[in-house]
């Protein structure tokens, strides 16, 4: 950094030595700045805006147990309800869970029976809380292949909440990530054909406005359960710069606890986005 405007600093009867401190303290103070700037843009430190969870391991947890796979799923709604909780004291606005993905189609009928019996007792006996905290519920993926009964309970929860602010509840159901892009991309494909748009007009931004829930921001942070260590065609757009957390614990047995681990590790990271150091 050099002396504003060429200024003689001998005709003024600064010692250069003193000069020399002051543009010290001045890169000092820049570089505090820059790193405060940083650290408040990365989130570093900061707790994630927007949390998902691949919630991984029902059926092992049941199966180490002796139990039917699904009291495993039983055991995993009582972590939902824990997360959450532990939400609402951390500060995580937004919360998605992969609740049942397009590939769980080939599960036995019997457990798909099942889950979605535990879907429609979810959204029953919890509404209360997601009214008590001004939680809105929104759900993402292929709603129209869930039984009429899910369709039923999960549009009448999303209406009754939709004006809510006090938090996001995103339930992931029939969802998958390649079909969300492909949907889109056949969306946008529609508007060029019908000349609403030119293929010029087509990018980033555009793409996201078409996909699933195009008003939601993009995780910070996404955990899976169960020391699996994969995506599962989850969130495959909106996950390109999310932080990941992978843990041993399975889902029935993850609870605030291990929920407020996961939030530290991510305020230990820095959030770079393609800069550097």
């Amino acid at each position: 950094m050099s002396v504003p405007f060429g200024v003689d600093t001998g005709r003024l009867g600064v010692q250069k030595s003193q000069v020399n401190y002051f543009l010290q303290l001045v890169r000092k103070e820049n570089n505090a700045m820059t790193d405060e700037k940083r650290q408040k843009d990365s989130g570093t430190n900061a707790v994630p805006r927007h949390v998902a969870i691949i919630m991984d391991g029902n059926g092992r947890w049941a199966r180490k147990r002796g139990l039917p796979r699904l009291k495993g799923h039983e055991q995993g709604g009582e972590s939902v309800r824990a997360v959450l909780r532990a939400c609402r004291k951390t500060g995580v606005k937004y919360l998605t869970l992969y609740a049942f993905s397009v590939e769980n189609w080939i599960r036995p009928k019997s457990e798909i029976s099942g889950l979605m019996s535990l879907l429609v007792r979810f959204l029953k006996q919890d509404e209360h809380e997601l009214h008590e905290n001004k939680v809105r519920l929104h759900v993402i993926g292929k709603m129209e292949d869930l039984p009429k009964a899910v369709q039923k309970e999960a549009l009448r929860v999303i209406r009754a909440t939709e004006g809510y602010d006090g938090g996001h509840l995103i339930l992931a159901l029939s969802y998958g990530g390649r079909a969300e892009i492909a949907g889109a991309a056949r969306q946008i494909a529609g508007k060029v054909k019908s000349g609403e748009i030119k293929p010029d007009d087509v990018d980033e931004k555009m793409v996201a406005r078409h996909l699933y829930a195009p008003g939601i921001p993009d995780p910070d942070l996404l955990i899976r359960t169960s020391g699996e260590m994969r995506v599962s065609n989850f969130l495959l757009w909106q996950i390109s710069y999310s932080e990941f957390y992978f843990t041993d614990v399975l889902w029935p047995d993850f609870r605030e606890k291990e929920f407020i681990e996961a939030i530290e590790e991510y305020g230990r990271r820095s959030r770079r986005f393609g800069d550097i150091e």
